[in-house]
């Protein structure tokens, strides 16, 4: 089944391009707004995340290509909500989030298997954990889960979060052939009315879609098909992360861009110039009433999560 899902979605993106698709569409519920008074509060509380002195100097760096305040705003952010990150390797937009829904909140990482077989997941989340352990006071009330497929699906209860979160990931499940489980995983532990805000490196809509995404590089049409398959509803797009000088035809795929370089000096001047991926940034939201959305997410039992084996 899901070999003819992802066979069907890589078919309908094979040729030509698309019709444009409109950038924003009518959401299946329209979401609460926030009282107009506490907007300066909240960008506030985002900004002062972002200007954190905890984060790491490379990481900041990047918020001129990664456009952080601008993102998570379009998703729709707010600091009493609980939000989920999936893969968020290592912890790039953790240094954001996990401080931004530490009070009023709840940040929870599904990261990877820490007994996977591939040693480079096992360092990956070990080091992760490492990460939140070094800074308390900053990362003392995030949560880390298993999300790996086919049997560690569950990440905290059914329809217990506001948000769900993944960073320039869909490539990773597609090379592996899970993202429509992947979807229907971020669908389910969703709230009727939740958010999905998906980032990813944008293939050109002249090539037919890899089903591998060996390049790297997704089409839009196909994240949105994949999202759609799912079950959510395309609410808007953003062009906050786009970069028009990218032309996607590199031999080391994507990585061949900053800040990977994976050509190391040969070009890389040209490189550098380009910057970082043309991505789109999507919002996608599960139909249902709203009502819940930011009054936290039930754990998967009354325990406290234990960390995994070393």
């Amino acid at each position: 089944m899901i070999v003819s899902v992802l066979a069907g979605l890589a078919a309908a993106c094979s040729g030509g391009n698309p019709p444009a698709a409109a950038t924003t569409a009518e959401p299946a519920a329209a979401a609460t707004p926030a009282p107009a008074s506490s907007a300066p509060q909240v960008d506030a509380a985002l900004q002062a995340a972002i200007a954190g002195d905890w984060r790491d100097p490379e990481n900041r760096a990047r918020d001129a290509a990664r456009h952080p305040r601008e993102t998570l705003e379009f998703f729709g952010i707010r600091p009493d909500m609980a939000v989920v990150e999936i893969w968020p390797a290592a912890g790039w937009y953790t240094e954001i989030l996990a401080p931004y829904l530490r009070d009023h909140g709840r940040y929870i990482a599904a990261h990877w298997d820490p007994e996977a077989k591939q040693e480079f997941f096992r360092k990956g989340v070990q080091g992760f954990r490492d990460k939140l352990a070094a800074r308390p006071d900053v990362y003392g009330k995030a949560e880390v889960v298993v999300l790996a497929l086919p049997d560690k699906t569950e990440m905290v209860a059914p329809e217990s979060v506001d948000m769900v979160v993944t960073f320039r990931n869909i490539h990773n499940w597609m090379a592996s052939g899970k993202a429509p489980e992947m979807f229907a995983a971020m669908y389910r532990v969703l709230k009727p009315g939740g958010v999905l805000g998906v980032v990813e490196h944008r293939a050109a809509t002249d090539q037919p879609q890899d089903p591998k995404a060996k390049s790297g590089y997704v089409r839009q049409d196909f994240a949105t098909a994949l999202a759609e398959q799912a079950g959510f509803v395309f609410e808007a797009a953003s062009e906050v992360n786009a970069n028009p000088r990218d032309s996607k035809d590199y031999p080391g795929g994507v990585w061949t861009l900053p800040p990977t370089l994976r050509e190391g000096d040969k070009d890389r001047e040209k490189y550098l110039a380009i910057g970082e991926s043309d991505r789109f940034t999507l919002r996608f939201r599960k139909p249902g009433s709203v009502a819940g959305v930011g009054e936290g997410a039930a754990p998967v039992s009354d325990e406290e999560p234990s960390p995994p084996s070393p």
